[in-house]
């Protein structure tokens, strides 16, 4: 399913939480809404679900307008961060619900619902735990239960408020890589809320970045990086270092840095958003000094010290910083933006 939403508006009191937001979402794509606190993401996912009534705009499923639409007839599943499944019932009773309080003509016998149930269990990799209680199961189990009782009634559309958010950093990284494979196998049209930028970025095919009840940029995760549509995005994303400069036909010019191309920026003062990809620390009797050097999952990370300020960069091929150690500083790329 399509969706689109089209100058949508939702005012609470003075504050606009969504100020003319339009988006567009093909058929099969796995969306992220991704911003900071406040900036819209979950009254826009809830305008989709129709939990919450815009006061202005339109929102298109498939082309019909679903905006004044009740939630149940949307035909959407919806995941919240909290899983809010039901305590007093069981596994089986939980992934039932949606499709026992169906209207009698709509709802399926009681086979029918046993069998869906066991479908949906085997599905998200919970077979035999249907008599259990939410409260015997781990967290990542929970939200595979959420997951399933949204799925049971077929939707068109998955919506998911921040489906990790409560997990553990081993089970979102499982969880996350399962859920995009689930995604791709029943082609689903899908939208998830997350403040987390490696999430969004790793796991969907666009990312809308919203800020201030708008969608600032809308773009693949490569384009999100390599071409922000402002500094704000820019500032947001990559753990980018903000580094003041000055422009001079074409380039950056940095205190204690060398240049770098700034194609398509006007000539005077700029800032610089510097991702540790774009620098490489090699060693040398440079102005700069190890200032830490740790390992992770991806490497050695490293942070310089130079005029004043500390910035992450990538060590050069072969070479084992130490603390304190002098080294030179090469800027690889940058994105720059006027001052």
């Amino acid at each position: 399913m399509t969706i689109e939403v089209r100058g949508l508006m939702r005012r609470y009191g003075g504050v606009a939480a969504l100020d003319g937001v339009a988006l567009a979402v093909g058929q099969g794509e796995f969306v992220a809404l991704l911003g900071p606190s406040g900036s819209g993401k979950t009254t826009l996912l809830r305008s989709l679900a129709g939990l919450e009534f815009p006061d202005a705009g339109e929102v298109l499923i498939d082309g019909r307008d679903m905006a004044q639409v009740p939630a149940r007839e949307r035909g959407i599943g919806f995941v919240f961060q909290n899983y809010a499944l039901f305590r007093h019932m069981t596994v089986f009773e939980n992934i039932a619900f949606g499709l026992r309080i169906r209207p009698r003509r709509q709802r399926p016998g009681r086979a029918e619902i046993a069998r869906r149930v066991e479908e949906l269990l085997a599905l998200v990799r919970l077979p035999g735990l249907e008599a259990r209680y939410p409260e015997q199961l781990s967290g990542g189990q929970r939200q595979r239960v959420a997951l399933a009782r949204a799925l049971a009634i077929e939707p068109r559309v998955l919506l998911l408020d921040e489906p990790f958010g409560a997990l553990d950093a081993k089970v979102r990284k499982e969880l996350r890589l399962w859920l995009r494979g689930l995604h791709d196998r029943l082609g689903l049209t899908s939208l998830f809320v997350t403040h987390d930028q490696d999430e969004a970025l790793e796991l969907a095919d666009r990312v809308a970045v919203m800020r201030d009840g708008r969608v600032v940029q809308f773009d693949t995760p490569e384009v999100l990086l390599a071409r922000p549509a402002d500094a704000g995005v820019a500032g947001f994303l990559g753990d980018a270092a903000p580094v003041a400069c000055e422009v001079r036909g074409g380039q950056a010019h940095f205190a204690a840095l060398p240049p770098v191309a700034a194609e398509g920026v006007r000539d005077g003062r700029a800032v610089a958003f510097l991702r540790p990809v774009d620098l490489l620390a090699e060693p040398g009797a440079g102005a700069a000094r190890v200032a830490a050097a740790r390992q992770d999952g991806r490497g050695v990370r490293l942070t310089v010290e130079l005029g004043g300020m500390l910035l992450e960069a990538l060590p050069a091929q072969g070479w084992v910083p130490q603390r304190g150690e002098a080294c030179c500083v090469r800027v690889l790329g940058a994105r720059v933006f006027p001052a």
